[in-house]
């Protein structure tokens, strides 16, 4: 799937990188994995909270599209959520991007097994999607990864981003963040 639109059947023409940002994240809305947030204010708020705790460009746009993967315009049915988070993102953005974007499904299954307390800090649809997501363990080599710590800390922005109205990140300055990002990948 190398065209972002192809899972919707070429319905949209092709667009820039930062329409499709804004297209995959607009789809977000009312698409509900949590029960306090729909995906489109869980993706704002995870942004903002990687602004807040100073994290870098490609972290703000990782922690923002991490659950693209639930988005309709990707989700094909055949593929976990992350895997797809993953694949859209690193040809656009660049390896890191999407990296540490399909890395959070991981960070949680580490944080789990080595971090004692964790689990019961999880949201109930957390805790549920993670015995599908294989549960608790210490991968080791994703505790080798070199972008591991920012992985964990995309985890914290994602645990933490499903408050009703707490205040997510401007549209306009993430597409900034996701055309710098875009020229650096030499998209």
């Amino acid at each position: 799937m190398n065209d972002w639109y192809r899972p919707i059947s070429g319905r949209f023409p092709r667009v820039s990188g930062s329409d499709q940002v804004v297209a995959v994240l607009e789809s977000l809305r009312g698409v509900w994995d949590e029960d306090a947030v729909d995906e489109f204010d869980h993706a704002c708020q995870s942004a903002a909270l990687a602004v807040a705790d100073g994290a870098d460009d490609g972290l703000v746009l990782a922690a923002a599209l991490h659950d693209v993967g639930h988005s309709p315009l990707l989700a094909d049915g055949s593929r976990a959520h992350d895997v797809i988070a993953r694949d859209w993102l690193a040809p656009r953005f660049g390896a890191r991007v999407g990296w540490l974007a399909g890395a959070h499904v991981a960070a949680k299954r580490y944080l789990v097994a080595t971090r004692p307390g964790y689990g019961q800090t999880l949201s109930a649809v957390s805790v549920a999607s993670l015995a599908c997501q294989g549960g608790a363990a210490a991968d080791v080599e994703f505790a080798r990864h070199p972008w591991w710590p920012d992985a964990l800390r995309l985890r914290a922005y994602d645990d933490a981003a499903k408050q009703p109205g707490a205040p997510g990140i401007e549209l306009d300055a993430l597409i900034g963040i996701a055309e710098r990002l875009a020229v650096a990948a030499g998209r």
